[in-house]
């Protein structure tokens, strides 16, 4: 059984994963350590962390692999900046002894790296950089329940390829057709994001939370998707696009767009940070967001016509637009889909420690034989857990006073009935979450029903845009008294309509409404979940990957008859999900949180000590 280490760096959102036998024994983002979100670092603790969990050392590893190739990424440098010159000399000067001092001798860089770490037999370990989008399509085929299938991954870019279609069947994988820079599917959302005042690689999400506020009815909304049509992008049949880069600054410049040039053709400028969102800003996020679902359709109908499968696998960081996932899914061109929790770049880790596995080793690929429709993953709970005497310990610095329970069944009782009084929940249990989504086990919860809980959540608990919308935890066997989907979503990547039957009748000029009053203007008897479409980015929580969270929902269900609850990610705006019973705690002190549980530790806030001095615990993160 190969012992394989998978690593992704020097981008953003560095990684380390571990395969023993092609079985995912630990993944970790670096972030999650260090407390720099996104950190491009090479991910010296998370790669401490997978070998510590895998009880081995560097010496026994068989292969170290990192997730694309550099070789061909500066041969994409060097001639995009051949093929624009003169223009993008700024940007190349900039980038060029960068790569010339690390990037391009990555063998060594890693090396070096590792040997900081331990010992290393460079004679035995095998260093190996398969392609990026080969290791995105490994990440989500190979732990996926399907024996073959067609696998799409759509990113920014990788060496040359942003997106890809391939095919995988038992052991081996095979790219059958790909979508070269410039012209990126992931480049183009984030261009958009960047327009509209976000961070680009952070903020894409925001921009898929803030369309649902546009008009899908209104003029602009429509009159935006003609520009984007007629001016920015020529979306073929098959699903490749073309980027007008008279438009675009992304191949050579500092910045995505050129800003006067858009401004000319939406009618406004570019939207500063921090600046207020105005329904033009909407509008043209619900019209990039429907640009966008309609080349992720293309591109999966084409899949279908190339491999003929009955199923897919999806991963690249557009794997993660989630509104485009649930309509992929409602098409039902496929079965069934499985995308990757840890679509974007961290998940290249994996990708490449699963790839070198199956396709360099030829190890036999695993899959879930106890329950043939679940996945590999673990629930993608593969991060550290902390012993009851490391919570003890932590309790002794912090001089946290807390109760620990012995019955789960008495704390599940006591949470559930502060969270039907509206209280909000720290909920951190377990093994941390690999990718960007927290999935019970480092969450923080409230009461779906509480028409108050989005904006107390929002503005007094994770101190972000009021606007952002939070997803519903609903128990697997009742997902369907509440949604519209008729498949499981473990990993909190579908949108589905709230059913009918739970909608209230807006008032008739809702649509006139500004931003503020449609968000607070009472849309479901689940309104802290609905978003203004009246859709939800539902994660069915199934007791056989996460009986504890599972028990507490259920809990729930018994003492109010819903049984779901509210779930966003255990952090304030800027800082990663928390990792430590010690970022837990920090992070519930310094909020309006309300009760916090570590395992079966029970904090309540009123009877901590100090317990008003939020700016006491504050720590200052950069703006996401």
């Amino acid at each position: 059984m190969k012992k394989i280490l998978g690593i992704s760096a020097f981008y953003h959102d560095s990684a380390a994963a571990i395969t023993i036998g092609g079985v995912v024994i630990a993944a970790a983002q670096e972030e999650r350590f260090t407390r720099d979100k996104h950190t491009p670092d090479f991910p010296e603790n998370a790669v401490r962390y997978c070998l510590q969990e895998a009880g081995i050392t560097l010496e026994e590893l068989d292969a170290v692999v990192f997730y694309d190739k550099p070789f061909l990424k500066f041969e994409r440098l060097l001639e995009t900046y051949y093929a624009f010159a003169p223009k993008g000399f700024l940007s190349f000067i900039k980038a060029i002894p960068v790569w010339l001092n690390e990037k391009i001798f990555l063998k060594k860089l890693l090396l070096d790296n590792l040997k900081k770490i331990g010992k290393i037999d460079k004679s035995k370990t095998k260093i190996l950089f398969p392609e990026h989008h080969l290791s995105h399509a490994a990440s989500a085929f190979y732990v996926s329940p399907f024996k073959s299938s067609a696998i799409l991954t759509i990113d920014g870019v990788g060496e040359w390829s942003t997106a890809s279609i391939g095919f995988g069947d038992g052991n081996n994988i095979k790219l059958l057709k790909e979508l070269d820079f410039p012209h990126s599917v992931g480049l183009l959302y984030s261009a958009f994001t960047y327009f509209l005042g976000f961070t680009v690689n952070s903020g894409e999400y925001k921009l898929m939370g803030l369309a649902p506020y546009g008009d899908p009815d209104a003029r602009q909304t429509n009159d935006n998707m003609d520009i984007i049509k007629k001016y920015l992008v020529d979306i073929k049949e098959d699903g490749s696009i073309w980027l007008n880069q008279k438009y675009f600054n992304y191949a050579t410049g500092l910045r995505m767009v050129h800003d006067n040039k858009w401004e000319q053709l939406f009618g406004f400028p570019r939207r500063e940070d921090e600046n207020d969102l105005k329904q033009h800003h909407c509008n043209l996020a619900l019209a990039i967001q429907k640009v966008t679902e309609e080349i992720v359709l293309k591109m999966a109908k084409e899949a279908k016509r190339l491999t003929g499968s009955d199923y897919l696998c999806m991963a690249g960081g557009v794997a993660l637009n989630c509104v485009a996932n649930g309509k992929l899914l409602r098409e039902k061109i496929f079965k069934d889909i499985y995308i990757q929790p840890a679509a974007g770049d961290a998940g290249g880790a994996l990708g490449a420690a699963l790839a070198a596995s199956a396709m360099y080793f030829d190890e036999e690929r695993v899959y879930n034989t106890q329950d043939s429709h679940f996945d590999t993953m673990s629930g993608s709970y593969l991060g550290p857990d902390y012993s009851d005497k490391e919570i003890e310990q932590t309790c002794k610095l912090m001089k946290a006073v807390y109760t620990k329970y012995s019955d789960n069944a008495a704390m599940n009782t006591f949470v559930a009935s502060k969270l039907a009084e509206g209280g909000v929940v720290g909920w951190f249990q377990g093994r941390m979450e690999f990718g960007p989504r927290a999935l019970g086990n480092r969450s923080i919860l409230g009461d779906a029903r509480n028409p108050e809980m989005q904006k107390k959540l929002n503005l007094k608990i994770k101190y972000r845009e009021g606007f952002r919308p939070f997803a519903p935890s609903v128990l697997a066997e009742d997902v369907q008294d509440y949604f519209n989907l008729d498949s499981d979503s473990p990993y909190m990547l579908i949108v589905s309509p709230v059913k009918e039957s739970r909608r209230t009748v807006l008032p008739d000029n809702f649509q006139d409404m500004d931003l503020w009053s449609k968000l607070y203007t009472q849309r479901s008897d689940i309104q802290s979940v609905t978003h203004l479409d009246f859709s939800a980015r539902i994660q069915t929580v199934h007791k056989s990957t996460n009986p504890r969270y599972w028990n507490l929902i259920n809990e729930f269900k018994k003492q109010t008859g819903y049984g779901l609850v509210v779930n966003t990610s255990f952090n304030v705006r800027g800082e990663p999900i928390v990792c430590t019973p010690a970022d837990a705690f920090r992070c519930f002190m310094s909020t309006d949180m309300d009760v916090l549980v570590i395992n079966d530790f029970v904090f309540e806030k009123t009877k901590q000590l100090d317990w008003e001095n939020k700016e006491k615990w504050m720590v200052k993160f950069k703006k996401d």
